[in-house]
């Protein structure tokens, strides 16, 4: 039995299949998921294989000292931006040397409380990483309560990793 539901478990299932595959590593770079990507992942067993790090940097200082996100990006865009989690998929792909191919970071507004009219509870912004590819970023915005943001940013992050890990 999982702590996840059968669908996050199922699509871990895929993408640490996926990174298999290509003898691929992927690490994560977490905030208002905190840790729940690098959780969903190592829910499968054998997946120490592909799955050697992953960072919870829920505090601007975090994201600052662990991942090298620059304090004026932070300054000037927030913690939950394509800017930010740009920087934190590459800085953590940066530190990760030869225990990442792939990384992806997410940073968001998982609520209840913390929206503003820019960026309302819901709104989650991801970084994806990988040696010799384009950074790419997503933005979303969810509904429903704290879990829910949470558990579709999850689905989201683990789809990103897979489709990345396919086209490498």
């Amino acid at each position: 039995m999982s702590i996840f539901p059968a669908e996050i478990v199922t699509l871990a299932a895929e993408t640490l299949e996926a990174l298999r595959q290509k003898e691929l590593r992927a690490a994560s770079a977490e905030s208002c998921t905190g840790g729940l990507v690098a959780a969903a992942l190592t829910e499968i067993a054998g997946s120490s294989d592909c799955i050697r790090r992953s960072y919870l940097t829920y505090s601007n200082e975090a994201k600052h000292a662990v991942l090298g996100v620059k304090y004026t990006t932070l300054e000037a865009y927030g913690a939950v931006s394509a800017q930010t989690v740009t920087e934190m998929a590459e800085g953590l792909l940066s530190i990760a040397g030869r225990d990442a191919d792939i990384a992806v970071s997410v940073s968001g507004i998982a609520g209840p409380d913390g929206g503003s009219p820019d960026k309302p509870v819901g709104t989650v912004y991801f970084g994806l990483a990988s040696r010799g590819g384009k950074t790419e970023t997503l933005h979303r915005v969810y509904e429903g309560y704290r879990s829910a943001v949470r558990s579709q940013a999850v689905i989201d992050a683990l789809k990103l990793i897979k489709t990345r890990a396919e086209a490498l």
